[in-house]
This record gives structure tokens, C-alpha cells and sequence, in this order.
């Protein structure tokens, strides 16, 4: 999943490859989106480069090529191509390819003793941030004994980043919402309050650093004004 601006950026460079056989420069790319520096587009382009939407070729200038297209923009340039429709765990662990509507998940949950439904605000970065998603898009039964106190939700983890902490693509995380965490808490942060994440919490003096448990990916530090916690991770649940 990307964010609005890297999805507009995608698309921008794939259409400048295609008309004129080079991709677009920082300076083109910042006028396209409105952007006041290139610095946000240098944050686009690395987190399009992580998701291996785009690749830089080395040693040529504006070198840029994009790798793939998300599936709905792939299937607009060639609508014969098959979408890919990916297995999401359930919380009872029955494997269901698309999300069912939640009337359906409650009528199946009915029953599970010591099984609490839980919220599903969509899915979260273990890796480049995407976009925070706010709204319910389903309820799935989770076992009471994993849920302390408080208010809780679950979102599926999408990417590898966390993976040396156990935490792998299509986990579902149990998240207790809070606004505050202790240094070394894995947690959900959003940044620039528009993009969402589960990272590992480090404060460092008056820095926030939002760690990754994978050296493939870098560890990001922001100012204390720029990131606010929304919840600490409590337990996972996976299929396997």
C-alpha cells in the first residue's frame, strides 16, 4: 500500500519513462507534486526504492526505472493481467482470501468462548511508513488471555522490517491504544501525523528514533513535535 504522494509519484515517473525514456529530475518531480524541497521527494523516492516499486540504476543520471506498479495501475495498462489477491489470516485462524464483511466475522465468532472481537483499522508498515488508517474495515475474534486492560485493535503487518523481532508480513498485531511508551517499545507511530508505522521506540534526548529489527532497513529519527505514539504492540497472531 503507498500514500497519496508516493502513488501520484509513481505514476508520474512511470508516465515520464514512457513518453520521453527518462525519468523525471528531483527538481521536475517537486514541481509535479507541489512539493517546497527535494528533500521530500528524496523521502518519496527512498520509500518507493524500499517497497521495490522503483530501482536506481548506478551510474547514470536521472536513473530511475520503475520495477511495478500497483495492482490497480498495472491492471489499467494492461487489462488482461491477473490481480493479485493475498491470503489474510484471520484472528480465528481460517485463512479467507479477501476480508469478509464484518457482519459475517461476527456471526462467526459467535461462541468462541474467551474469544474478544477486535477492531481491524486496516494494515501498517513494518518498513517504510504508509499512510495511518483510522477506520474499522472489519472484526475478527482474538483470544482473551492475549488482551490485558484498556482499549484494543489489530492491523496486519505488511513488510519485513520487524522480522528479527518476530514480526513477519501478514501478522496480525494486537495493539493497545495509548499515547505514551517506554524507550524499547515496539509501537505504532505516526509521523508528520500522516503516515503510520510499527517501529521500536527509541528516546534519544530530545530526538525520537523509530527502530527497525531488519539491517536491510534504516533506523528513522525525528524530532519529538513530529511523531506521536497511537499505540504499543501486545501480542501477534499468524497463520501458518
Amino acid at each position: 500500500m503507498l500514500t497519496k504522494k508516493q502513488h501520484e509519484l509513481l505514476l508520474y515517473i512511470n508516465d515520464q519513462i514512457t513518453e520521453t525514456g527518462v525519468s523525471p529530475s528531483f527538481d521536475e518531480m517537486k514541481d509535479a507534486l507541489g512539493l517546497r524541497s527535494k528533500s521530500g521527494i528524496h523521502r518519496l523516492i527512498t520509500a518507493l526504492e524500499e517497497r521495490e516499486f522503483i530501482r536506481r540504476l548506478p551510474n547514470r543520471a536521472r536513473a530511475l526505472e520503475v520495477v511495478r506498479l500497483p495492482d490497480e495501475m498495472a491492471a489499467a495498462n494492461t487489462p488482461s493481467a491477473p490481480r493479485f489477491s493475498p491470503s489474510v489470516v484471520a484472528g480465528n485462524f481460517k485463512s479467507r482470501g479477501r476480508r469478509a464483511p464484518a457482519a459475517s466475522l461476527s456471526h462467526e465468532s459467535m461462541g468462541h468462548e474467551g474469544m474478544t472481537e477486535l477492531p481491524v483499522l486496516g494494515r501498517i508498515a513494518a518498513g517504510t511508513p504508509i499512510e495511518a488508517i483510522q477506520h474499522e474495515i472489519d472484526r475478527i475474534p482474538a483470544p482473551g488471555a492475549l488482551i490485558g486492560s484498556g482499549e484494543h485493535y489489530i492491523l496486519e503487518v505488511d513488510g519485513e522490517s520487524m522480522i528479527n523481532a518476530g514480526i513477519h508480513n501478514g501478522d496480525l498485531a494486537i495493539i493497545k491504544r495509548c499515547n505514551d511508551a517506554t524507550s524499547g517499545d515496539i509501537v505504532v507511530a505516526l509521523v508528520d501525523a500522516e503516515e503510520a508505522t510499527l517501529k521500536r521506540l527509541r528516546k534519544k534526548g530530545a530526538s525520537i528514533a523509530l527502530e527497525a529489527a531488519n539491517p536491510a532497513y534504516e533506523t528513522r529519527i525525528y524530532g519529538p513535535d513530529r511523531v506521536s505514539v497511537q499505540g504499543r504492540l501486545v501480542a501477534l497472531m499468524r497463520r501458518y
